[in-house]
């Protein structure tokens, strides 16, 4: 649900920031020494690798801060003894300390360096304390614009939550904030006041009353999990469950919503097992049975919090009400539902190692939802939505972003990231075939981290064809392949043109009605039809552009 536009750029270091000037994007972008903190994996990263996180946080709505301690477990990999750890100003760490010692680090920004005095021996299980407090962003615009969003419900009872994914978790909690290293599981603690319901991820283990009223929550994850992935919801809840019977067995799905809208949420969330039962087919199992599914309702839009994901779209079908494919079938979902829960196979099961490569988890996340009417609504309609989106694409800037400097590609990771997979669908040719590829990517990276070369050399193996130019063109440019073409009597001559180097996809072309697959290249090929060609189709389901050169 995140919406940046950042051109792919060459980079490279001046003074104290680094410059990107553009291939093909609009303007040049100027990174500084905290982004470069934020999205490099650090020689104070590098050495440790984080195994579990022991979070305890006290939320106080009457000041808006937040006060608290986090345990990081961690391996040594290799000999060091300086750890960053990042927490965003405003917020303070306030005391460190390992093995009853207490530790000194120095400030950079958002990053802390701290020094440890005892041996860090490589492949030893250690265990360092970081205690901190402060008043943390408000999200502005959430999930967009992150951090912590403090409203009151219309009883006037707080209402509060976490949203954080680009800005970081470190919004609100002391960390390793960067994706490629993906904590194993975690136990995630909140003190909320009395008459407050504190949901976060994995399962309850346990609530107990203080002396002074309030309430702790106690929440286990036995998966590795993100760190935006990680979140605190907090409201006078109420709840109802249901167990759906999927390909795992039975999976326990857990609702939350203000009290007020009980009735409205045990009618509309019934989209959820329809969700799981049309992701489980073309995914595979969903991948968190140990944590279950969660459904909560919070104060904005919607995000895929793992095993917790948040919901604020009103109980309503479509986007806000709208249809973003203008066809009529986005109308026949909730896409909050639909959406933020197919996230929980592209992004929390799939996870890119560097936001540069969030493609990855928006590009098949948009798919998913024509996918989803494909099941119900059948594929003429699943293509209809998809061709639909194509209105939203921009063209104006790369899909990937920079990397190491926690930067994010454009927004056509979306709209036109999900038309690049419609495309390819249409290249493999076989539905079964490309079912079982979607399957794969699952079973294959299952709780994994990975890159774009990852994935684009998966799919090569899978399709049985090198898909470097495709991909280059679809996520590393901003043209869009032209087909020419030139007809007379019963011979069509036809190229590619607007493309990078070594392009040659092939495209479904219907002559007279009848479809033919070409091959074209950048040179002209001749194409002899049985009879005189009086008219010239291309395959609407390819997102490529066509020129008829007569």
């Amino acid at each position: 649900m995140k919406k940046y536009l950042k051109p792919l750029l060459i980079v490279f270091l001046i003074s104290n920031g680094i410059q990107a000037q553009g291939l093909l994007g609009k303007s040049d972008a100027v990174f500084t020494r905290q982004d470069s903190l934020r999205g490099n994996i650090t020689r104070e990263r590098v050495w440790w690798d984080v195994k579990h996180y022991d979070l305890d946080v006290k939320v106080n709505p009457v000041d808006s801060t937040i006060t608290g301690s986090n345990v990081i477990q961690y391996k040594v990999l290799q000999p060091y003894n300086v750890m960053q750890i990042d927490l965003q100003n405003p917020m303070e760490i306030t005391k460190v300390t390992q093995d009853g010692v207490t530790l000194k680090y120095k400030r950079e920004g958002n990053a802390f360096f701290i020094t440890l005095a005892s041996a860090q021996n490589v492949g030893a299980t250690k265990e360092i304390k970081i205690f901190y407090h402060g008043k943390p962003k408000v999200a502005v615009r959430p999930p967009w614009d992150g951090g912590l969003t403090w409203k009151k419900d219309k009883n006037g009872k707080d209402f509060i939550a976490s949203s954080c994914q680009g800005l970081g978790a470190s919004v609100w909690w002391p960390n390793k904030d960067h994706m490629y290293d993906e904590v194993e599981g975690m136990k995630i603690s909140v003190n909320v006041p009395g008459g407050l319901t504190d949901v976060s991820n994995g399962r309850l283990q346990n609530v107990k009353t203080l002396k002074d009223g309030t309430k702790t929550y106690t929440w286990v994850v036995k998966n590795p999990i993100n760190n935006y992935g990680v979140n605190i919801n907090i409201g006078d809840y109420v709840t109802f469950s249901e167990k759906y019977k999927g390909e795992k067995g039975d999976l326990d799905c857990t609702y939350y919503v203000l009290k007020d809208n009980l009735a409205k949420a045990k009618e509309q969330f019934k989209e959820v097992p329809r969700m799981l039962k049309a992701f489980e087919y073309w995914f595979g199992p969903y991948p968190f049975y140990e944590d279950s599914y969660k459904l909560v309702e919070v104060p904005y839009l919607g995000m895929e919090h793992q095993s917790s994901v948040t919901y604020g779209n009103g109980y309503q079908n479509g986007y806000l009400g709208r249809d973003l494919s203008g066809t009529g079938w986005g109308l026949k979902f909730d896409f909050i539902i639909v959406h933020e829960s197919g996230h929980e196979w592209f992004a929390n099961n799939i996870t890119y190692k560097d936001i540069a490569d969030m493609w990855i988890h928006e590009s098949f996340t948009n798919y998913s939802e024509s996918l989803f009417v494909e099941y119900y609504y059948g594929k003429d309609a699943g293509f209809e939505y998809e061709r639909g989106i194509r209105k939203n694409i921009q063209n104006d800037t790369p899909i990937i972003g920079h990397y190491d400097v926690n930067n994010e590609g454009s927004s056509d990771m979306y709209y036109k990231g999900s038309n690049m997979l419609h495309t390819l669908r249409q290249i493999v040719n076989n539905d079964e075939k490309w079912r079982s590829i979607l399957r794969g990517l699952n079973s294959t990276f299952y709780h994994q981290t990975v890159t774009t070369k990852q994935i684009e050399d998966y799919l090569s193996q899978q399709v049985g064809m090198d898909l470097n130019p495709f991909f280059n063109q679809y996520l590393r440019d901003i043209r869009i392949p032209t087909l020419e073409y030139t007809y007379q009597n019963n011979t069509l001559k036809y190229r590619w043109t607007n493309i990078v180097t070594g392009f040659d996809m092939p495209v479904k072309v219907a002559l007279n009605g009848t479809e033919v697959t070409l091959t074209p290249k950048t040179d002209w090929s001749d194409f002899t039809n049985s009879s005189k060609i009086e008219k010239v189709e291309i395959n609407k389901d390819f997102y490529v552009f066509s020129k008829n050169a007569n």
